[in-house]
């Protein structure tokens, strides 16, 4: 039976419980508030206690008979048949003692009526007879009276799924050191889903010093922590490139990439990916400035050398960004990254400027490679319809990035790439953008694509479409309905 809120809410005096033992059964959720164990039993208790030390159970020496009646649950009816045989149904009569009984502040107000000025005429006169109605298992109430007897819980508590059987009733009868021990073992143990579930239900009824460190496993500190989480997941998989091998590498991108699909709020992986996204853009827009535009050292070797870490440091990162990519496309929330990588102007003069000096060509081979597959992917998402953008984004993807295409093929670039038919795909790609925009805008572009064209119209039939569409289209009128 789970403790009522109002046991830690209300002040049930000594009399009040001592009336409720003689009329009837006493409930477990009895409203006694808990504070510190005290005793509260008179010189007959303390007689007692100056005995040798009782038994659990002894009925030559209980001074208290508690029967505990077992009262059916609903829940019951659906358990198994195994479960079912531990809950006995027959009531449990339990040999006790009043002195012991005093660790439990239920039992201390409870009884300590009983004891005051008492004066008993005979042996017989002694044992007092009490009810217990429980609702929960009987051999967990057995367990947390037995604990009464001793200050050692650890051979009775060894899992959490006891501690958690044994708390709520440790909670019930206000025995406060079996309290505390249930609550250090869950401190300190790991749980499976449904045992946390039940942490969770029982910490409103735990003092907030014994629920801080339960709750603080369950609880995260701030409402972003599982963005926080996701992007420091992230950056150490980027940062583990540089120290593992690639296989590793790959794995924990892997690993990463499971996460980022099955977390349940899409809108949470879509800050994060755009976050990084915007980060590591920045990083290779930075390097490849200072690449082009370096600050000159009287050491000619020591420019050379710095240059050199400009364009590592802009190709590692421009693989961040392929990845990152792939995995804004891969749960369509890229729109952002498109947007973002159509207003990169001075970005894609600096690639211009960077590809035509060819002395990088023997330092970072595959920067042109990486550089043009995160243009494709994006450029093939917009087409696909994977990303809805605006008019003014896919044009501006054409006009930035197509000038670096063509460098890119012109200067052969193409072989330096493990798949040479990067160029091919976004030649195909971009027209099929320039098929989606305006007239006038696709004029302009188209103009600029002639460079597509090879010496067999048969080589790019891809450039014979695009141009035969857009004279169709401009040899017709299409005058709407409502208009004629």
């Amino acid at each position: 039976m789970a403790p009522a809120t109002n046991t830690r809410k209300r002040h049930r005096s000594s009399s009040a419980a001592a009336s409720a033992a003689a009329t009837g059964p006493a409930s477990p959720s009895a409203a006694i508030r808990r504070v510190s164990s005290t005793s509260s039993f008179s010189s007959g208790a303390s007689a007692s206690a100056a005995s040798p030390s009782p038994s659990f159970d002894d009925p030559s020496t209980a001074d208290v008979v508690l029967c505990l009646n077992h009262q059916a649950s609903p829940l019951d009816a659906g358990e198994s048949s195994s479960n079912s045989d531990s809950r006995r149904s027959d009531p449990v009569q339990i040999h006790l003692h009043s002195s012991v009984l005093h660790r439990s502040q239920y039992f201390d107000a409870l009884l300590s009526g009983r004891w005051q000025n008492r004066d008993p005429p005979s042996p017989s006169a002694d044992v007092l007879l009490c009810n217990l109605t429980v609702s929960g298992p009987v051999d967990a109430y057995v367990t947390v009276l037995s604990l009464l007897y001793t200050d050692d819980f650890s051979s009775a508590i060894t899992s959490a799924s006891t501690a958690l059987d044994l708390l709520p009733i440790a909670l019930e009868l206000l025995f406060e050191d079996c309290v505390k021990s249930c609550v250090r073992f869950l401190e300190a143990v790991p749980w499976t889903e449904e045992e946390e579930s039940r942490v969770i239900n029982l910490t409103p009824f735990l003092k907030d010093e014994e629920s801080s460190e339960l709750l603080a496993r369950v609880s995260p500190d701030n409402k972003d922590s599982c963005e926080e989480m996701l992007f420091g997941l992230i950056q150490a998989a980027f940062k583990n490139q540089a120290n593992m091998a690639s296989s590793k590498v790959a794995s924990s991108k892997a690993f990463v990439a499971k996460i980022l699909r099955e977390i349940s709020n899409r809108d949470v992986a879509r800050r994060v990916l755009e976050r990084a996204f915007t980060e590591r853009l920045k990083v290779v827009k930075e390097s490849l400035e200072e690449y082009s535009s370096p600050d000159f050292r009287e050491d000619h070797d020591e420019t050379e050398a710095i240059q050199r870490l400009h364009l590592h440091m802009a190709t590692t990162n421009g693989r961040h960004l392929l990845w990152l990519v792939e995995r804004m496309i891969e749960l369509r929330v890229a729109e952002a990254a498109a947007k973002e990588w159509s207003e990169q102007p001075n970005f894609t003069a600096d690639l211009l400027k960077a590809f035509v000096d060819e002395s990088w060509m023997c330092i970072v081979p595959g920067f042109p490679a990486v550089m043009m597959r995160c243009t494709l992917k994006l450029a093939q998402a917009i087409t696909a319809g994977n990303i809805l953008a605006a008019r003014q984004v896919r044009m501006k993807l054409v006009e930035d990035w197509l000038p670096v295409v063509i460098v890119c093929k012109d200067k052969g670039l193409a072989t330096l790439c493990s798949s040479k038919s990067i160029y091919s795909d976004l030649e195909e790609t971009f027209l099929s953008i320039i098929s989606t925009l305006p007239m006038s805008d696709a004029q302009l572009l188209l103009q600029k694509c002639l460079c597509f064209s090879t010496r067999s119209t048969e080589d790019c039939p891809h450039l014979v479409t695009a141009f035969n569409t857009w004279f169709r289209r401009a040899s017709q009128t299409v005058v709407p309905e409502n208009r004629q």
